[in-house]
């Protein structure tokens, strides 16, 4: 786990007005620059998507997604199982736009991320075991259950697999799942990708193509979303 702890390390910039300031400057370098090995791939206004970015999975198969996969909108989630303004989100605006999903206006993707450390990667990793048990939402809930947070003592293996066992998840599987080598590509790539469009601090979203940093009001992401629908998504 050494590793992974090196890593995170170098996500921990001082002060939250630079963490968020590095957020914004690094969406927009992503979406008008990309990198050295060749930008990410724009959809033009003729394509099925027109606001993906090349963020976006739109996999069948992904366990950490809701809604349809041709849904006209994704919306990108970065999240921390430590984050106090995740736990805020997760109450206050998630179910809103979960609505949306069910109404197949947006898919929403999750990428749990371990930006505040140990505990922070072994709750993803134990989020996306959930997943595989078609139980992330339940888990999710449970994590950030009446919009807290955790303690990080209540993050450990054993404590994430009461957890699992409380909801009714096959426990033997779930411990299995969470500590897979599997699961662990999974998080590190959902890692990748943060680090790839500069969302250094959580939650951080990217709604139809557009960066937003910060938790903000439900309503704030239905008006865009809405501003992105066909006239015929109502």
């Amino acid at each position: 786990m050494s590793q992974h702890s090196t890593k995170r390390n170098r996500w921990l910039v001082p002060g939250l007005v630079v963490v968020v300031a590095a957020a914004l400057i690094g969406f927009v370098a992503f979406l008008n620059t990309g990198d050295d090995d060749g930008a990410a791939p724009q959809a033009d206004s003729g394509a099925t998507y027109p606001y993906d970015i090349g963020v976006e999975r739109r996999d069948a198969a992904d366990p950490l997604a809701f809604g349809p996969v041709d849904a006209p909108v994704t919306m990108v989630v970065f999240s921390d199982f430590q984050c106090p303004y995740c736990a805020k989100w997760s109450q206050e605006a998630f179910p809103a736009l979960l609505e949306r999903t069910e109404k197949g206006q947006l898919r929403i993707e999750m990428r749990d991320l371990s930006i505040l450390g140990e505990e922070s990667r072994l709750a993803a990793q134990a989020a996306y075991a959930a997943a595989l048990q078609d139980r992330y939402l339940d888990f999710h809930g449970a994590l950030f259950a009446n919009g807290k947070k955790r303690p990080a003592d209540e993050l450990t293996t054993d404590a994430l697999v009461r957890t699992a066992t409380g909801l009714g998840l096959d426990a033997d599987r779930f411990r299995a799942d969470m500590l897979s080598a599997s699961t662990d590509a999974a998080v590190d790539e959902n890692q990748r990708t943060a680090e790839a469009v500069g969302a250094y601090s959580t939650p951080s979203f990217i709604l139809g193509g557009q960066p937003i940093a910060g938790a903000a009001p439900a309503q704030t992401y239905l008006d865009k979303l809405d501003a992105l629908l066909p006239s015929d998504g109502e």
